[in-house]
This record gives C-alpha cells, structure tokens and sequence, in this order.
C-alpha cells in the first residue's frame, strides 16, 4: 500500500502519463486521479480506462508533440512501451526497437526542456544481462538478455544519466519491472505473453492445455497494482538518475502458475518436455527498492490471477482497440 502522505503530494499537481492505457500505467492513473491530480494520458490505443482523466490520442516518436503535452506538466510518468512475446521480439526485432528509441528520446528530453519537476521512465528486466538473480549494479556489463528491446530501455537510461553528469539534473527517476500482468495486458493471442496465453487457451477450452517444457523455469511476477505502486513510489522519492528493481521479489515456476490457475479454473493440463523451457531462472532482488523508496509488494500470485482473469472476462476484445506494432 502506498502511505496517505505520498498520496495527499499528488493533490493539484498535473501529471502527464505516456503509455496511460497500459498494465501498469492505466493503474497508476487510477491511484493519481483518487489522490485529487489533473491527469493527461497519451497513447495510441482507442481506449478510455479513467473518465476522470484527459485521453489524448498521440503518436510520441513526434518530437513535437512531446514538447506540447509535457509543457505545462508537474510530473511525469514515462510509461508508453511495446509489449510483446518471445518470438515477436525475434522476428520483428525493428517494430520495437525503432519506436522505442524514439519516444523515450522524445519524451525524456522534452521533459528536461519544459524543466518537469519530477520524471520517472519504466525501463525493464529485459535492459540485464542474462543471469538466474537480477541486483541493481551487477548483469550490467554484457548485452541486455532481450536484445533489441533491451538496448532501446538501456539507452533511455544512459539518456537520463547523461543528463546527470553533464546538467546536474537529479528529478529523473527509473524503474525496472520484472514480468508484470493484471488487468489490461495484452491477450492478443498472436504475441501475447505466458500469463494472458494461458487465460486465453483456458477459455478456448484448449483440453488438454499444453504447456512448453517441464514446468521447472521459474520467473519472478509482479502484479500490475503492485508495480504501479513501485513506480509511484519512485517518483515520490526518486532513484538519483538510477534504477530499481520493481517485482514479486520472489520467483514461481511454470508448474507453480499453471497449478495457481487451476486452483479456481477448471481445466486439464500436460507439460511437453520435448519443447524448449526457456531460461531456468530469473528472479528480482527488490531489497533496494524496499529501503530507498518504501516499496513493498502485498498481491499473492492466486489473488492477482484471479483479478486478472475476471478482468479478462469482461474485457476479452480490448486487444484489438491496442495500438498493434507487428502488424505489417
């Protein structure tokens, strides 16, 4: 939970939020418009998630724009991202990279031009090298375990470290959430992540659901509340041009999910071992996030499944009013 102080700072403020209609970002519209803020989303999706909020239907790789709808902002949240499978990220490895460097460029250094008192960019797990446990300061040196996308996040850093060194600038703030799902994540089945695959074959009726590998690769995942309010939370405190792990803090395996779904979804399951599993392990430390900016995770795996699949229920189609950047 997010204490009242921190809450009560956002009263009056204008926040822009790129990226408003996402996971994270339609939640951390949620928490701003309760806490009394004028909040402005921009995004490419057709969607409107909060009435309280201005929907500004915007294209962020324009330069011009950005400098338009950060100019008379308090803060920031710099959200705006593409959100896509494995295999996706292989075979169109452009469709995110291109976009990607050009928005957070854009939007960052607007930002710094209208002197925005306070800025925080939504990096990724994906910007690390690949290892089994992820600290701030270490898996930093080698190339970033989602290559393309992986870059584009790891420049956006440099970007704000950048401004650090040479302007002195302290009011950028950066978080690195881990695999996060909820309400409002992708379930196209072309390029959807495991999570949103899975719901989406349970209620095809897929029988039985197969599921790639032994069930024995374990990944860290964050509730999307949860991240929203890590992500909050850094604003409010801010990272000094640095980032901090956002996540679970703990990691699940594959077996572990599917037996959580099955918990209160009726469905039949096998694992095919004869297929790929994927890394073995990746998992956030978050220690750091819980000492610099008070984070603190309280959504168990089953609590946020269920949130999430009676969201998607009721909202099976809203992954075709997304902005998709695969298609050709």
């Amino acid at each position: 939970m997010i204490k009242d102080e921190v809450l009560r700072s956002f009263e009056g403020k204008n926040v822009l939020v790129t990226g408003g209609t996402g996971l994270i970002g339609r939640q951390v519209v949620d928490y701003l418009c309760s806490a009394g803020a004028s909040v402005r989303i921009v995004s490419l999706d057709s969607i409107t998630v909060d009435d309280r909020a201005e929907h500004i239907t915007g294209d962020l790789t324009s330069f011009d724009l950005c400098k338009e709808v950060t100019g008379d902002m308090d803060y920031v949240f710099h959200m705006a991202g593409i959100k896509g499978s494995i295999e996706v990220t292989k075979k169109k490895p452009a469709s995110f990279f291109v976009p990607l460097i050009m928005f957070n460029t854009n939007v960052l250094e607007a930002c710094r031009l209208n002197k925005v008192e306070k800025v925080v960019y939504t990096s990724s797990i994906g910007a690390y090298s690949s290892a089994e446990v992820f600290k701030e300061g270490e898996n930093t040196e080698g190339p970033p375990m989602d290559m393309f996308p992986g870059w584009a996040k790891r420049m956006a850093e440099l970007q704000v470290q950048a401004y650090s060194i040479q302007y002195g600038l302290e009011n950028f703030s950066i978080v690195r959430p881990c695999n996060v799902y909820g309400p409002g994540d992708n379930f196209d089945p072309e390029n959807a992540m495991v999570i949103p695959t899975l719901m989406y074959r349970i209620y095809k009726k897929e029988d039985p659901v197969v599921v790639w590998g032994d069930g024995s690769a374990i990944r860290d995942f964050a509730y999307s509340r949860d991240a929203a309010e890590g992500t909050i939370l850094a604003l409010y405190h801010g990272t000094r041009s640095k980032f901090v792990n956002i996540a679970s803090g703990r990691g699940y395996s594959i077996k572990e999910l599917v037996e959580t779904l099955n918990e209160f979804l009726d469905f039949n399951y096998e694992f095919d071992a004869d297929k790929p599993s994927g890394f073995p392990k990746r998992v956030m430390d978050i220690s750091l996030a819980r000492e610099l900016i008070d984070y603190n995770p309280t959504t168990s795996l089953l609590d946020g499944l269920k949130e999430t699949w009676n969201w998607f229920i009721s909202n099976r189609d809203e992954y075709k009013k997304k902005k998709n950047y695969f298609k050709e």
